[in-house]
């Protein structure tokens, strides 16, 4: 179920004084099963990539192929891609509109055509999969606590059971808490469910210590494309275009150059942690 781009660009208000480009010759490839993270500041194209994985918007020029299959042929079905990839937007509590967290739950797989029944095992399966208490099941979605309502429209899309799951900032605006409960949640639905994540961030550390793989946004273009702690050696670079590296980075940057022998590729407080002791041991 491999996501590839091929040479992508995207140019918004084509052939207008508004024209702008906003994606650059974008080639890339996400295999089945990967967490990636995409980075970069704010207008480096991010979320304009991550529209395009489901036909929300549709390449100025370039290819995107899922499962093999070129989404801009003829014929292709639009619905049967956004079944497969199903897109978290950034705040997605203003997505929910139902009477209650039961019937909001229930709306995807029922545009679906799947039967009442079968609706609520799928909502019961996602409900359960985000860790949202049963006591809330029959309650209105506005009653709910912001990391609440994010469990909730996060499960509205695992209810279609996609096989790729695309977030746009899902925790802006949570409280530090919040921002982990819901990562720790999402980091749990990748290795129960098998599904490919894709996490856009502003975060290095959640980045850092979820992904197994970056993409760093600039200007429209892939600036990197490797694990973290490739990436995040270039934390000067990175500096230059608006971003930064974890903490832990610029910490271990800072021992090393006091003398003390740390590795300085690692990317989590955990990591630094156990090599710090290490180091002190040694």
């Amino acid at each position: 179920m491999s996501i590839k781009l091929e040479h992508l660009n995207y140019v918004y208000s084509q052939g207008t004084a508004y024209e702008k480009k906003a994606l650059n010759d974008i080639c890339i490839e996400i295999p089945h099963g990967e967490f990636v993270g995409i980075i970069g500041h704010t207008g480096s194209g991010k979320s304009t990539l991550i529209q395009h994985l489901n036909g929300l918007i549709r390449a100025t020029s370039g290819e995107l192929y899922y499962n093999g299959e070129n989404i801009y042929r003829e014929g292709y079905s639009m619905r049967g891609l956004r079944n497969e990839v199903g897109l978290v937007f950034q705040y997605p509590e203003h997505q929910l509109f139902e009477i209650d967290v039961m019937t909001d739950v229930c709306f995807g797989p029922k545009n679906q055509g799947l039967s009442a029944d079968q609706c609520k095992e799928r909502a019961l399966e996602a409900l359960r999969l985000v860790g949202l208490k049963e006591k809330y099941y029959n309650v209105s979605p506005f009653e709910l606590s912001g990391g609440q309502k994010r469990r909730v429209a996060i499960a509205g899309v695992l209810a279609m059971r996609p096989k790729v799951l695309v977030l746009d900032e899902p925790t802006a605006g949570l409280d530090p808490k919040g921002r982990d409960d819901i990562l720790d949640q999402i980091a749990y639905l990748h290795r129960e469910s098998d599904i490919t994540v894709i996490l856009v961030s502003h975060s290095m550390e959640d980045v850092a210590k979820y992904a197994d793989r970056l993409i760093v946004m600039n200007k429209g273009a892939v600036m990197y494309n490797d694990e973290p702690k490739r990436v995040f050696e270039h934390y000067q670079e990175l500096e230059k275009v608006g971003l930064a590296a974890p903490q832990v980075t610029y910490i271990m940057h800072d021992l090393a150059g006091r003398g003390i022998p740390v590795r300085t590729d690692v990317t989590t407080v955990a990591e630094a942690a156990d090599e710090i002791l290490r180091a002190v041991g040694s």
